[in-house]
């Protein structure tokens, strides 16, 4: 395997297969830093708020633009599970993608450079994450044993050396790292200058908290379960969008075999959010999180459940069931995520029903 290098490739990796998923109320400057990672690639463009305002998207790059005039036209009724003045809105993009891969980014979020200063190319390390196996029922103590300069360890049985196919790669951020309000209200100064040379597979039966702002997933493996919830106006919950898709996905991939990575890539998270504005979004999640997380631990799908979309359903139905007791929210989050689903079959109808088979998936 060749060594892996921060570097743009001479022929972008999955230049025809990638779409990179956008959300944004502002103009989209901050592409020129990312240009020559970003330009080959097709970009989707969400934008959030007032659909009369013009956003305005560097020259030379090959995107399509949705706001919510477009969203309601596309989705009709079925619009209303799309989140509106809030970054939920992405997931828009990625029902609309006709791509294998979606990368999906912040518009606040930057190059990072590495500890010997050269420029991280992102992108590229997310598509080295999901092209190669993960490894979620046994942990291998030198992480990632695909990386050159590294195996499987002494002890790892060798029944489970060709690893599962990967679903999501969760990467992280320098500066301003992903806290929540009270945290940030705590440490106003604190920044993530720890660059941690590493990618690891989140084991199964473990959940992790996932953010969106730099992420890469396989639209084709998981997509159907990338579902950021009802978040933002109207709804008495905010920044929980990323956190529930990682839920949800988590709980899937687990069921049907998949993995999930984190760790590399790093980006530069340029901007830290107004913590007091962040405690009202969050301030019911914050309690209802203690009753969410046991919910999603103790999660159980049943062996019919051989889609994502299957799995998504049953999902819901628990949500309603044992969920729906915390609050009304939550009887009309899973109306959301069935209505979700039959949005996405209606903009991507199955092409047979793309079955994943339960256990250790093979490696391609």
């Amino acid at each position: 395997m060749a060594k892996e290098s921060s570097s743009i490739p001479c022929t972008p990796l999955l230049k025809d297969e990638l779409d990179i998923v956008i959300p944004t109320i502002r103009n989209l400057d901050f592409l020129e830093m990312w240009r020559p990672f970003f330009q080959p690639y097709h970009l989707i463009i969400v934008q959030d708020g007032d659909p009369s305002k013009t956003i305005k998207v560097p020259e030379g790059f090959d995107h399509e633009l949705y706001n919510r005039n477009d969203i309601n036209r596309i989705l009709g009724p079925k619009a209303a599970c799309i989140s509106f003045k809030d970054s939920a809105c992405r997931c828009f993009g990625y029902m609309v993608s006709k791509k294998k891969y979606i990368y999906t980014i912040d518009d606040d979020c930057f190059v990072a450079k590495d500890p010997t200063g050269k420029e991280i190319n992102a992108l590229e390390q997310h598509i080295k994450n999901l092209l190669s196996p993960a490894t979620p029922h046994f942990f291998n103590t030198l992480y990632d044993p695909y990386r050159e300069g590294a195996d499987f360890v002494r002890g790892y049985p060798f029944s489970l050396r060709e690893g599962a196919r990967t679903a999501v790669s969760h990467g992280l951020w320098l500066n301003i790292p992903d806290y929540d309000a009270p945290t940030q209200l705590v440490k106003p100064r604190e920044r993530n200058t720890r660059y941690v040379d590493a990618v690891l597979t989140i084991p199964k039966g473990t959940l992790f908290p996932m953010c969106g702002m730099n992420l890469a997933f396989d639209r084709e493996l998981i997509g159907p379960a990338m579902y950021f919830g009802l978040m933002g106006d109207g709804q008495p919950i905010g920044r929980y969008d990323d956190m529930w898709a990682g839920w949800c996905t988590k709980v899937i991939c687990d069921h049907l075999g998949l993995g999930i990575k984190t760790g590399l890539p790093y980006i530069w998270h340029s901007k830290a959010s107004n913590p007091f504005v962040n405690l009202k979004k969050e301030y019911k999640g914050i309690f209802w999180q203690e009753e969410l997380i046991p919910f999603f631990q103790s999660a159980v799908l049943s062996k019919e459940c051989t889609t994502v979309q299957k799995c998504y359903i049953e999902l819901s139905k628990q949500v309603r069931e044992k969920l729906g007791k915390i609050d009304p929210y939550f009887t009309k989050l899973a109306d959301a995520m069935v209505t979700w689903i039959e949005a996405w079959d209606d903009l991507n109808p199955p092409k047979v029903a793309a079955e994943v088979p339960n256990g250790p998936a093979k490696a391609k």
